[in-house]
């Protein structure tokens, strides 16, 4: 189980990057656009620069749904490696079996 303290940073990343992702985009768009006068495009990119860090969606790093683990994350199901281990042994999954030979 991971700490606490780290699954509400995660969250509180989320919420940020929900909250700032229409400004964000809108400057970036200002920021790139190349028939836009050089000073505009500087002070979107001065702008986009003093947004919290932490609002922009590349600082996001995936977690397991059940236990908070950053590691060996399965897009698809949403849970680690491990949670999907216990979840497949205790027949939780359709399908999955656990093999041994």
């Amino acid at each position: 189980m991971a700490k606490k303290s780290m699954i509400e940073r995660e969250k509180k990343r989320e919420r940020l990057v929900a909250k700032y992702a229409a400004k964000r985009a809108e400057l970036k768009e200002i920021a790139n656009d190349e028939s836009k006068s050089m000073e505009e495009r500087f002070k979107a990119r001065l702008t986009l620069a003093k947004l919290p860090r932490n609002s922009s969606a590349t600082r996001l790093h995936n977690r397991c749904q059940l236990t908070g683990r950053p590691h060996a994350y399965y897009r698809k199901l949403k849970v680690s490696r491990i949670a999907l281990r216990d979840l497949g042994s205790n027949g939780q999954i359709p399908g999955m079996v656990k093999s041994s030979w």
